[in-house]
């Protein structure tokens, strides 16, 4: 899409973010499923050439091969026209991709007489369910696995360069005992890293056994092959897993697998987008200043958490999506229904708000610097948080009903450090615990959280 047609483009993701999401373009367009249709196309004709069961298909040349390889790999613009133009005709996508393969393989003599094994026994839905599964695990593996680790990275930057900045935690909103700056986004962090190990791990599937799954057109022709054994180990030669129990369609649940992954992956994400928005709003973290860049169109002094924003808004979309689309997809009437047909030409339009939340809150980290001297402030005036100490101290030395005791002298007050030092006088504690508790500040009162934050996470 050129540039001044952006404008014109419905959806945000062909307009107004188009550059953020163009490493998907060419994987998850209408272009790139009829790339991947016309690549299994090529390569089934490849992989039954070098079947012995089927004696009528010779072996290809190399340089027949060669050329097949061609076809399934330098597609371009004019081939996905040169379908379009078929489907025109055809008023079926798959049929026109078969027709397109056939016209390519009448350019050379030699490939001419094989052109009906184009398509051989199969069912569009072989054809359509490997090409979307090699549609999604390219999408993974070459757009939003990197850009998860990048987002990952960029806050487990964050947690080890502040893993020891002290900082009031709020528990209900109200101050409680301090961690460090390091340490709740090292949370995050592995959070966000098993989510990401999940969706890695999730088997993409797919199915290349006929009409309703079970042979029935293979057989009639090649009754002594063992068909199943084939289908399996052409689905791996695509680098996918071989599902063998299937009616027309690959049921689909591994891409609700996938998409449940996801969304629990984009739901940490926004709680950190909101956190970090907080923390902005309470001056914690300050915002570098984009020299022309305006705030408000009325208020010149704002410098506004629009990257935070916008990854929380993307966020929401994607996830609504993808919620529907793991609902409804591995539902299907009977041996099949068209109904997913559909909804799965959305998978782009998912993983494109998905991309665009990563990038957003990347680049809104990139512009944060940590107010320090506010954290500490904060953190000085909360004495009260040291309540928790100083009777887990008296637990100790079995005084009566410390908890109560400490209630009564701190709740819904705050104390200063003067009158911390006065109240551990009032308490009836040994002078040696006296000693070593009157010593202790908010801002030392973090337990572990410096080695936590700046722990190996693998």
């Amino acid at each position: 899409m050129s540039e001044p047609s952006h404008i014109n483009a419905i959806s945000a993701i062909d307009g107004r973010y188009r550059s953020k999401v163009e490493p998907l373009a060419d994987i998850c367009s209408e272009l790139g499923l009829m790339k991947f249709r016309t690549q299994v196309e090529c390569r089934w004709v490849q992989f039954l050439s070098d079947l012995s069961g089927v004696p009528e298909l010779q072996s290809l040349s190399p340089e027949d091969r060669v050329f097949i390889d061609e076809v399934a790999n330098k597609f371009d613009n004019a081939a996905a026209q040169r379908i379009k133009h078929f489907e025109a005709t055809t008023n079926h996508d798959v049929k026109a991709v078969e027709y397109y393969v056939k016209e390519r393989f009448s350019e050379r003599a030699s490939l001419q007489p094989i052109s009906e094994w184009i398509h051989f026994a199969c069912t569009s839905e072989d054809i359509n369910n490997t090409a979307y599964g090699l549609m999604i695990k390219t999408a993974i593996n070459a757009v939003l696995l990197p850009q998860m680790d990048k987002l990952i990275g960029a806050i487990d930057d964050l947690a080890v360069s502040q893993a020891e900045t002290p900082m009031l935690s709020r528990t209900h909103g109200q101050t409680a005992s301090p961690t460090t700056l390091g340490k709740e986004m090292k949370n995050v962090v592995v959070r966000l890293q098993r989510q990401r190990k999940q969706f890695a791990a999730v088997e993409i599937l797919g199915k290349f056994n006929g009409a309703v799954g079970n042979f029935n057109a293979h057989l009639t022709a090649y009754p002594n092959v063992d068909w199943s054994a084939v289908s399996g180990d052409f689905v791996s030669s695509l680098g996918l897993t071989n599902n063998p129990w299937t009616t027309q369609i690959e049921p689909h649940d591994y891409i609700a697998e996938l998409f449940h992954c996801l969304m629990r992956f984009n739901q940490v994400l926004l709680d950190f987008n909101r956190d970090i928005w907080a923390y902005i709003s309470n001056d914690y973290f300050k915002q570098r200043k984009v020299e022309g860049e305006t705030g408000s169109s009325t208020m010149p002094h704002k410098i506004n958490p629009i990257d935070f924003e916008n990854s929380e808004g993307n966020v929401g979309i994607a996830n609504a999506m993808l919620a529907h689309m793991a609902d409804k997809l591995p539902v299907s009437r009977w041996q099949r229904d068209l109904s997913d047909s559909t909804v799965l030409r959305n998978i782009g339009t998912c993983l494109g708000h998905c991309s665009i939340a990563y990038q957003a809150t990347v680049k809104g980290l990139s512009r944060l610097e940590v107010n320090t001297e506010v954290i500490a402030e904060d953190l000085a005036q909360s004495w009260e948080v040291l309540a928790e100490p100083v009777q887990t101290v008296m637990r100790k030395h079995g005084i009566a009903e410390p908890y109560e005791k400490l209630k009564a002298a701190t709740r819904g007050r705050r104390l200063s450090a003067g009158l911390f030092a006065q109240l551990l006088t009032e308490l009836e504690l040994p002078e040696s615990a006296v000693e070593e508790l009157c010593h202790l500040t908010p801002e030392l009162y973090i337990g572990m959280a410096a080695d936590l934050a700046r722990k190996p996470t693998s």
